[in-house]
């Protein structure tokens, strides 16, 4: 049999906490995580079954203090795993939590500003490029009316329709989770 695996799933931006259960119960079926590479590639390896919690951090900057930042986890009793396109992924077995639901984040506060983060790190240079780029093409494009321009044209309604897609999975779980931090 063998000891490692490898899994293809996808996950979006506000999606972290599927990943997370993800990573749990690969782990509670005796496949611990051990990276992943191209977006959406995870790594496994073969080990005992144990209910370990996994959480997720994005924060660009960790990479400038990279040993401090790893430090703070780990001084709570988290093992880091590893950075990838900005998201840290660390570990921490149930068994040597102080309470059941122990998190990374103390608070709801805390994850919003995780979320925010994400935002302007991703989101943001998507936006730039939508606005910039995409909507002005479908313009110069619909108005050139040349048939080699409608393949282009069709090419960026294509890209319109996938960055609007990601605009709205991104934007709907946000504002579901921005209004439940913030019931008065």
């Amino acid at each position: 049999m063998k000891d490692t695996k490898t899994e293809i799933r996808f996950f979006s931006v506000p999606q972290w906490k599927k990943e997370e259960q993800y990573l749990r119960d690969r782990h509670n079926d005796g496949w611990e995580f051990t990276g992943v590479g191209f977006p959406g590639v995870y790594h496994f390896r073969k080990c005992e079954p144990k209910d370990v919690v996994y959480q997720l951090d994005y924060n660009e900057d960790s990479v400038r203090s990279r040993d401090e930042y790893i430090q703070m986890f780990s001084d709570c009793g988290w093992e880091y795993i590893q950075n990838y396109v900005g998201y840290s992924y660390f570990r921490k077995p149930v068994s040597e939590m102080k309470v059941s639901e122990e998190a990374i984040f103390c608070d709801d506060a805390s994850r919003l500003e995780m979320i925010k983060r994400v935002f302007e790190g991703r989101m943001v240079p998507l936006l730039l490029t939508f606005f910039m780029v995409i909507i002005p093409q479908i313009f110069m494009q619909a108005e050139e009316g040349s048939s080699g321009g409608r393949g282009v044209l069709i090419l960026f309604i294509v890209l319109f329709a996938l960055y609007l897609a990601i605009f709205i999975s991104f934007a709907v779980p946000f504002i579901k989770y921005y209004r439940s931090v913030h019931r008065d």
